[in-house]
């Protein structure tokens, strides 16, 4: 199977310490191929053998990583940089969240995320070790959120009083209900004005 050079990206995991080093190709290529068969058939229906196969390597070697599909999919979740980016001070709110909705737009339209997005959150009424297992990416994107209200509170465009998590949520639905729900498209002007709308929102509240 053909690999996008922009799933390398997302899903990849990080290295892990010890022996398994020396084989992190394949690491590689089993957590490549274990995120595309998730967004091909869905979680309930993944196949390790099938993962196995897709990434060239033997069920021996996934088995020594992970013994289980729901310990290999909660690992993987766990590590991999799926929704991990920087944000740049850029010196106000609205120019912070246009930088935090491009960053969040690359992530959002990747074919494969947008896939185990939709279908992990179906899954994790029925299985609570993905539920455990995507904190990780809530308590990343809430650190972020805080950053990026701090600047705001310091310079003085956002009172102290802003509640964080309902911030963080309306930074984040309107793009995820356009890219991800409804498949619909994001320009520049687009986020320019989700940006404009969500710095006016927080300042008011």
């Amino acid at each position: 199977m053909e690999r996008n050079r922009s799933d390398q990206k997302f899903f990849v995991a990080r290295r892990p310490s010890g022996a398994a080093v020396m084989q992190s190709d394949v690491t590689d290529a089993l957590t490549r191929a274990f995120f595309e068969e998730w967004a091909r058939v869905g979680y309930a229906a993944l196949s390790l053998e099938r993962v196995a196969k897709n990434a060239g390597a033997g069920k021996a070697a996934l088995y020594r990583r992970w013994s289980s599909k729901v310990i290999m999919a909660s690992d993987l979740l766990s590590r991999v940089g799926l929704t991990l980016f920087e944000l740049p001070d850029t010196g106000s709110l609205q120019a912070d969240l246009l930088a935090f909705l491009l960053a969040l737009r690359v992530v959002l339209k990747h074919r494969v995320t947008q896939r185990v997005t939709v279908d992990l959150l179906a899954e994790i009424g029925r299985e609570p070790a993905l539920e455990a297992a995507i904190r990780p990416f809530q308590e990343a994107r809430r650190k972020r959120v805080t950053t990026l209200v701090d600047r705001a509170i310091a310079r003085g465009e956002v009172p102290m009083s802003v509640d964080r998590e309902t911030t963080a949520d309306f930074m984040v639905s309107a793009l995820y209900w356009r890219l991800v729900v409804t498949g619909g498209r994001s320009t520049r002007q687009h986020l320019e004005t989700l940006a404009r709308m969500t710095a006016a929102a927080i300042s008011a509240a």
